[in-house]
């Protein structure tokens, strides 16, 4: 992905050292595996929402461990340990690259899977319980995993056909109008229905709206320059403008990958229980002595 820029404009390349991106993949990678281990670990957090989070860090998890193994390939590449252009290295790209498309459907299917537990929560709190059942999480996981392995695979081995790229773009685009669309809607409501559901509970459940607004929205600002940088392929790949955009690729993926990385300080700083879990876990020997 890297070698296809190609920059024939004034302005030159904007190259990141290698130790970035090496320091941001390893501290996600920590921080996303402790809020796997947090919510396994604690009863109180086996609810749907924090299993979509944990989904959600698990996907970030894959993502900071391939975006990591490619800077190493990259690395090696550079110093002629490995071939560029060599049969095996291109299919290991491949993989990398489907494992990082997964993880990137997988952020946005799980960000959707808990805005929509957060508008049931809101919206039909009384018989939340009977439709958010803990069996109805685990196929709604099952149904997100298996989608989102099959279409990077497909999407990474056929992306050199124009369509496909074009079907990717379009893909973020529709799934962000339906998200705002559904946030949108759901504070439109909030006011004329809160009077219906106990003062602390809605106070509860708009904090928990908030925190899926706040992730939302870190993935869009994390996301939207790389798919910006996809538009500008399709649209203007010659354009010197466009070339000028196009020269700070290596920007947008420290970006991508901080997504990883802001993604668990937004749990632990609004979530209370999963703060404190994380607070026992980092910072108590003896678990027992501090619940």
């Amino acid at each position: 992905m890297n070698d296809s820029i190609m920059n024939h404009s004034d302005c030159p390349e904007v190259v990141v050292p290698n130790p970035v991106f090496f320091t941001i993949g390893a501290v996600s990678f920590a921080e996303n595996v402790l809020v796997v281990v947090a919510i396994i670990w604690n009863r109180k957090l086996h609810l749907p929402m924090y299993c979509f989070i944990c989904s959600l860090a698990a996907f970030h998890t894959i993502a900071s461990l391939t975006k990591t193994w490619e800077n190493l390939m990259i690395v090696f590449a550079n110093v002629g340990h490995l071939e560029k252009k060599g049969s095996s290295e291109t299919t290991l790209d491949d993989v990398i690259d489907s494992l990082l498309c997964m993880s990137f459907l997988g952020s946005f299917f799980s960000i959707l899977a808990i805005a929509v537990d957060r508008y049931i929560t809101i919206f039909h709190a009384l018989r939340y319980h009977n439709i958010m059942t803990m069996q109805r999480t685990g196929a709604v996981l099952g149904v997100i995993w298996t989608v989102c392995g099959g279409l990077a695979v497909l999407l990474i081995w056929f992306f050199h056909f124009k369509l496909i790229m074009i079907i990717f773009v379009m893909l973020f685009f529709i799934c962000l109008v339906i998200i705002c669309f559904l946030y949108v809607y759901m504070f439109m409501l909030a006011r004329s229905h809160a009077r219906k559901i106990a003062a602390l509970r809605w106070g509860s459940n708009m904090r928990g709206a908030l925190t899926v607004t706040i992730l939302f929205g870190t993935f869009v600002v994390c996301w939207a320059p790389f798919f910006f940088h996809l538009v500008i392929i399709m649209m203007c790949p010659t354009n010197p403008y466009c070339e000028c955009y196009r020269s700070l690729f290596q920007l947008h993926v420290v970006l991508l990958m901080s997504h990883a990385l802001f993604d668990p300080a937004i749990y632990a700083f609004r979530i209370a229980e999963l703060r404190h879990t994380l607070r026992k876990m980092l910072f108590c020997s003896d678990w027992k002595l501090c619940s």
